[in-house]
C-alpha cells in the first residue's frame, strides 16, 4: 500500500483521505480487514492516536466497519453526507490538549478568585452530573455546567465563551463516535471523583492545586480516549515447541 509523508496540519483528515483513496482503489475491498492501527500508524510515521481518530472518521462516514475484539473492516460506502458533516470536525484530542491548557490556567485563577457562591454552584454541577449519570444518561450537561462556571470566575466573557465552544466540540460526529467507544459508566464515574478534586483544591483556595488537578482530569480524559483499542485483537502469543521429553 503506497503511502505518502504527512503533513502536521489537520492530520487525522490527510490520514482519513489516504485511507480513503486507497479503499475506492481496490487496494481494501468490502470485506477485507484493514491493517492493525500499529502497523499504519509505523507506515503513515504518525502517532497512533492520530491514526485511530481517521479510522473513527471512517467509521462514521460508513466507509469501515468497527468490530469488536477482531479489527476494522471495509464495508460498501453509505450514503454521502458524513463526509461533509466531518470536514468541520476538530480533532478530540487535539481539542482535550488545548482544554489542557486553558482550564489549567482558569482553575488556578478560580482558587484566588472564586465567591462562596460560585463554588456553591460548582457543587451543584458535581451533583447534576451525579444525577445525569444514576439515570444512566452521559452526564455531559452537569459536566459542561462545571468547566464554564469555572471560567466564569475569569470575569472575561471572551474565556467563557471559548470554554463553552471547545467543551461542545463533544457534539461534534468525530467526538461522539470516540465516545461510543470508549466511555461507559465506570469512566464517568472516575471523571466525576477527578471534578470533586478539582472543586476540592479550588475551594481550599490553592492554585497550584487546582491547576494540577485540572491538568491532571484532562490527561486522564486523553487517556480514557487511548486506551486499549477495542476493535484490535491482542497479538497471538508464539506458539511454544512441543517437548520431547
Amino acid at each position: 500500500m503506497p503511502l505518502q509523508a504527512i503533513e502536521t496540519r489537520r492530520l487525522y483528515r490527510q490520514i482519513a483521505d489516504q485511507l480513503r483513496e486507497a479503499i475506492e482503489r481496490g487496494e481494501f475491498p468490502a470485506g477485507t480487514r484493514l491493517p492493525p492501527e500499529r502497523d499504519l500508524a509505523a507506515q503513515l510515521g504518525v502517532s497512533r492516536p492520530s491514526v485511530r481518530e481517521a479510522l473513527i472518521a471512517l467509521e462514521v462516514e460508513g466507509r469501515v466497519e468497527v468490530r469488536m475484539g477482531s479489527g476494522i473492516y471495509v464495508r460498501e460506502p453509505d450514503a454521502a453526507g458524513a463526509r461533509a458533516a466531518l470536514h468541520e470536525a476538530e480533532s478530540p484530542l487535539e481539542t482535550i490538549r488545548a482544554r489542557q491548557l486553558i482550564e489549567g490556567e482558569l482553575a488556578a485563577y478560580a482558587a484566588l478568585h472564586m465567591k462562596r457562591a460560585q463554588l456553591t454552584g460548582l457543587r451543584e454541577a458535581i451533583a447534576l452530573m451525579e444525577d445525569e449519570a444514576r439515570h444512566g444518561q452521559v452526564p455531559t450537561g452537569g459536566d459542561r455546567l462545571f468547566h464554564t462556571r469555572i471560567a466564569e470566575a475569569s470575569d472575561n466573557s471572551v474565556l467563557l465563551r471559548l470554554v463553552g465552544e471547545l467543551f461542545d466540540e463533544r457534539r461534534n460526529p468525530l467526538f461522539e463516535q470516540l465516545g461510543n467507544h470508549f466511555e461507559n459508566p465506570r469512566s464517568w464515574a472516575i471523571a466525576i471523583a477527578e471534578h470533586r478534586a478539582v472543586l476540592e483544591a479550588i475551594a481550599q483556595q490553592s492554585p497550584h492545586a487546582a491547576r494540577e488537578a485540572m491538568a491532571l482530569h484532562l490527561a486522564n480524559s486523553h487517556e480514557r480516549f487511548m486506551a486499549s483499542w477495542p476493535a484490535e485483537a491482542p497479538p497471538k502469543a508464539p506458539r511454544r515447541p512441543r517437548s520431547t521429553a
